[in-house]
Parts: C-alpha cells; structure tokens; sequence
C-alpha cells in the first residue's frame, strides 16, 4: 500500500520514497558482503535508520537467501532487555514458526522458553521470551549458537548501539565482543547517534571494539538530488516546487534529513502554492505546537543551562563557546559555569558540537528558544 504523502517522517517503505544515499548504501553494503563488520555514525534525525532498512532492501533483492536483522536498542536498560529484544527479533524470522523448527529451536535453547503466537492480522509469527536472572549470557550464547548453525548468511543491524554503555552491568562491551568475533556466517551494522561514545567505544584502544568495525559517517543529502527528489513529488499532484522554495528549506535546517521531511510533508498535505510564505507558517505551526513540550522539558534544568542554550539558540552556531565576547553579550557568568552547563546539555543531547560550532540539537526548539525572553 503506497503511503498518502511521500515525504515520510517515520518508517522506511519503498526506495521510491527514500531519497539518494546511493553511495552509502554501497559501502555498507559491500563490508556486510566482504565480511566486514560496518560502524555508522551521525547525528540523530540524519536518516540512519532509513539508509540501513534501503541497505537491507537492497541486498535481500540481490539475494533473497540472506536474513537480515534490524533491532532498535534505544529502549533497553540493560543486558536482560537487549538478550530479549534479541530473541525476540531472531525467533521466527531465522526459520517459519513450524514444528521442525521449533525443535530445532530446542536443540540449542536451554536457558528459557520461547514463547511462539500468530499476529492474527498478518500472519506473522511473534515471539516472547523471558530470560530468567543470571542467565543473560547463556541466552545470549544460545541466541548467537543457534543464529551460527543456521548455516545463513546473516546480517543483523543493531540501532543505537551506543545505549550498551549506559548498562549497568560493567562488561557488555567485551562480552558482545568475544562472541562476534567468533561468528563467520554473522556480520554486524552497529549504528549510533551520540557520536561521542560511539567514537570512543570503536576508536580508543582502551574499548573492546577498537579497530573492530569499518567506521563510516553520514552527512546531509545531497542538495540538488533532494530537490530533484521532492520536486517530482509535487509535479505529481501538478504543483511546482520551486528551487527557491526548497533551498530555503534546506539552507534554514542545514539540510537535516528528518526537519526537511517535516516541512515537505506538511507542504505536500496543504493545498496552496508551496512557496516561502507557506514554509513559514508551517514552520511556526510546528513550532507552535510543540511550545509547550519544550516548556516541560526545560523546567527540569537550572537557570544557567537555559541561558545558555538560549544563548547558543540566539547566535544560531556558536564557535568560540568560551569566548568572553559571547559571555558578556549573553550574560552569562564564568567561563566555567559555561562549561559545566555546556557539559550537561551536551550529555542530555540538548546542544551538539558540529563540525561549524555548537547549536541547538532540536531546530525547531532552537527557532522557539530565539522567540523567548531572557
């Protein structure tokens, strides 16, 4: 079923509606195939998780004996969760829910039980698992047992990958580590987008990921291959979008991937002209309806980190962060302090340091914050 409105916010569909990245997907695509694990790195809201569900596309539609994997770790806090996560996406896909398969299953499954139910509506067989205390690691072996017996070139991305740091227990790095350097018909995208860690966990030679991985970073989408994108989607519904209209788009959001589909779907789902005018009022629109949000979420920090995201959201890109000019046009206080705020809002992914300076990690809290008062 083809979506209403081609400028998806949310999930992958179709390379129809997935603009570009060819290069990219060629790189990853070729490392999965020469069995090298990949490392893909960039900024959240960039496009990542599309650009490894059109890799995967792509590769199954090469060879559709391959199996891939696609697990979003984001929402785990710790190993019992990711083993259970991890089950649950292996289950049932490896091999049909069938009873030769579930006996195969039994074969290398000794620490839980697999719990195997029909989505009533497509078909689909879902598993559940409920990995009792103490036995993360040995469900994790079975899980990685069972996904090598298989015979199957596998390939499994595991999104956010960074959030294996955040556990509590001290040694998931080296545990993961240990069991897929063994695993020779297995290979691995690890994706992140707090850059910093991920840099850390697969670049210091202190990390059991070091020198693991090929490390790649993705970027904004090409200018002129994103207008051309957009525009053929207006032309449909015999509209134009105009060059102009779309660089100021893109020049505004610095072509972030996930902003700009915001602004063109809106613009798509409206029926005036799609000139500058309209982009502003659907940018106030949105800016407008997430107020309140943002006023929640900023009541949970001190005064001083406010200001200085204030700060950093007036100034748009702030290089000198440090500099006393900055300081003293702002009102803010010591250096120091600076840097303690700078510090937290970095952590809680509120300001982020591009390769142009600091700026507001949401753009379109950032056009809200220039609205408020000191």
């Amino acid at each position: 079923m083809k979506p209403n409105n081609p400028f998806l916010i949310t999930n992958y569909h179709s390379p129809e509606y997935f603009c570009d990245r060819e290069q990219e997907v060629a790189t990853i695509a070729q490392a999965l195939y020469n069995e090298r694990n990949i490392t893909l790195i960039s900024p959240r809201r960039m496009g990542k998780t599309g650009l490894l569900h059109q890799t995967f596309y792509q590769m199954k539609q090469e060879n559709q004996d391959i199996v891939v994997f696609y697990m979003d770790i984001f929402p785990t806090q710790n190993l019992r969760e990711f083993v259970q996560l991890f089950a649950s996406e292996v289950f049932g896909k490896l091999d049909s829910a069938s009873k030769k398969t579930m006996s195969r299953i039994g074969k290398f499954i000794k620490s839980f039980r697999p719990i195997f139910t029909i989505d009533e509506l497509t078909g689909v067989p879902k598993v559940s698992v409920d990995i009792a205390p103490a036995k993360e690691e040995a469900s994790l072996i079975e899980i990685f047992s069972y996904l090598k017996s298989s015979g199957k070139k596998c390939y499994i991305a595991i999104d956010e990958f960074q959030q294996i740091a955040e556990y509590g227990e001290k040694n998931v790095e080296a545990l993961l580590r240990s069991h897929i350097q063994m695993m020779s018909n297995i290979h691995f995208i690890f994706s992140g987008s707090k850059q910093h860690i991920m840099r850390e966990m697969f670049m210091s030679a202190k990390r059991p990921f070091y020198q693991s991985t090929q490390i790649l970073s993705i970027d904004k989408i090409d200018k002129t291959k994103y207008f051309n994108f957009a525009a053929s989607f207006f032309k449909a519904q015999n509209r134009k979008l105009s060059n102009e209209t779309f660089s100021h788009i893109y020049n505004e959001f610095n072509g972030h991937t996930w902003y700009v589909q915001s602004i063109l779907n809106r613009l798509y789902s409206y029926y005036g002209k799609p000139d500058i005018n309209l982009v502003n009022h659907v940018v106030s629109e949105i800016v407008n309806e997430s107020g309140y949000t943002y006023e929640s979420l900023l009541s949970a920090y001190p005064p001083n980190c406010i200001r200085l995201l204030k700060a950093v959201a007036k100034e748009v890109n702030v290089k000198e962060i440090n500099a006393g000019s900055f300081i003293t046009r702002h009102n803010l206080k010591t250096a120091s302090s600076v840097n303690s705020s700078l510090k937290k809002m970095i952590d809680k992914e509120l300001l982020y340091k591009s390769s142009q300076g600091y700026i507001v990690y949401d753009r379109f809290m950032a056009i809200w914050l220039r609205r408020q008062p000191y």
